[in-house]
Order: structure tokens, then sequence, then C-alpha cells
């Protein structure tokens, strides 16, 4: 039998949409949305940062945003020939809504890089962040790819996108991965007298990529550090005979918790 504790709830039913704005609450009623960041630090080597993360009380929902760690340029490693070059991306972007309970614990990784600059053709790619626990599992953002060079003369260094995401990739609601950019050299004779380019992408919605132009250069090696998210810079040479140049690293990733 109902009760008159049951007659006095409000149901949603009988609330026009619209008629309760903003204005007809008093201070402090309403939820409060909040913003939580884990990154790794800026500098060289970032490791990322990894931990464990409590829902406060009364929060009910989640929206996760996760950005790969970018991934590390190319050395310079060809001797006695020049190189076509393909930058370093930015980390993907993944996003997921869900519902939580106050107390719950979550696992939370932002993505860190490869702990050492590449004198190799190939980089190496920018590690993953994810978060896992309650209500959610299998949700990550995969790290940019690496960057590359070769010394062939035929063969190209196209730009691409180097990751194709559906709508439901890598566990979450909507994921997105950026561009890799290429340099193909000038009419196939790629020392000097034509000025060499490449970009490292950066991640997307967040953060800007590296860019490097040169003319004549015995070696050009790539930064340390790059923005957050970013692919690292390559190492470039515009001179045959010259190989001991090495590559930057990418930037951290980024993990992004808005809760209410």
């Amino acid at each position: 039998m109902a009760s008159y504790k049951s007659y006095r709830q409000i149901k949603a039913s009988r609330i026009p949409d619209n008629s309760i704005t903003s204005v007809k609450l008093a201070a402090g009623v309403g939820p409060t949305m909040c913003v939580k960041y884990f990154y790794g630090h800026p500098c060289y080597c970032t490791p990322g940062c990894c931990c464990n993360w409590q829902v406060p009380s009364g929060v009910e929902k989640l929206s996760i945003e996760a950005w790969g760690a970018g991934g590390n340029g190319n050395g310079a490693c060809s001797c006695n020939r020049c190189q076509h070059y393909r930058g370093a991306s930015g980390g993907a972007y993944n996003m997921k809504t869900i519902q939580t309970t106050g107390g719950c614990s979550y696992t939370v990784c932002a993505g860190g890089v490869y702990r050492c600059c590449s004198r190799e053709c190939n980089g190496c790619n920018g590690c993953s962040s994810y978060v896992n626990g309650h209500n959610l599992s299998g949700f990550c953002a995969h790290g940019g790819a690496r960057g590359c060079a070769n010394g062939d003369w035929s063969v190209m260094c196209t730009s691409t996108w180097w990751c194709c995401a559906s709508p439901g990739t890598w566990g979450g609601d909507f994921a997105m991965a950026p561009h890799q950019s290429g340099w193909s050299g000038h009419w196939n004779c790629h020392c000097t007298g034509a000025i060499q380019h490449t970009c490292s992408s950066g991640a997307p919605f967040i953060g800007v990529g590296n860019e490097t132009m040169m003319d004549q250069c015995w070696m050009r090696c790539g930064c340390w550090t790059s923005p957050y998210t970013a692919g690292g810079q390559s190492a470039m040479t515009s001179y045959c005979g010259r190989c001991c140049g090495q590559g930057g690293q990418g930037g951290s990733g980024i993990v992004r918790i808005t809760y209410v």
C-alpha cells in the first residue's frame, strides 16, 4: 500500500521540459561538474603517470578522455646517402562515458615514451594510455606511430593515416588517430640544393606537432622533448656520409576525467 512518503516524491513525468532553469535554483543546488587530469612530466624520458583514482562520494557519471603518448622520431641511420623521412605521429584519442558510484576505484595510466633517443632508421611507437575499473574494461588510446627514414633513391615516404579508428575502437564511444606526414625528396635527388622538410603531428583536439626545415646542414638532431601527446622530431641531414644523428622523443600521454 502506498505511503504518505511515496506521494511526496516528484516524478520526472510531472515536470515540463525546460521549466526548471539555473536562475530558479539556489546556490549549491544541482550537480557539480569537476575535472581531473593525469599526465607525465614534460621533460626528457617521461615515464607517463599511472595511479589508482577513487570516485568521490555522490558522483554518478564519468566522461573519460585519453590521449596516447607521441611516437619517437627516427635517427639518421644511412651512411653515404641522404634519406626520405616520415615524421612521428601524435597519440590517438579515445573517449567513453559510463555510470559509476562514489567509492569505486579506477586504474588510470597516461602513457609514457620509449626512454631512449633513436639512432636507427625507425624510432619507437608511443605507449598507450588506458583506464580500467568499475563498469569499464578494454578502454585505451594507442600511442603515436614512430618516425622512419630510408636511403632508397626510389622508395618514397608518403604521408598516411597510420591507424583507422571507428566508433567502438579500443573500448570507447569515439576514437580518432592523427595524420602522419611524409617527405619524399626533390625529384628523387634529396641532398643539397633543395629545402628538406618533415613534420611530426600532434594528437587530435589537443597540442601541436614539431616541424623541421633545413637547406644545408651536416646533421640536425631531433629535440629531446616534445609537447604533450605530440610526435618527436626526426634527425635530418642534407649531405651524404653523415649518420650519427638521433631522433627526439614524443610527448607524454594524457587522461582527463570529467565527473558529475
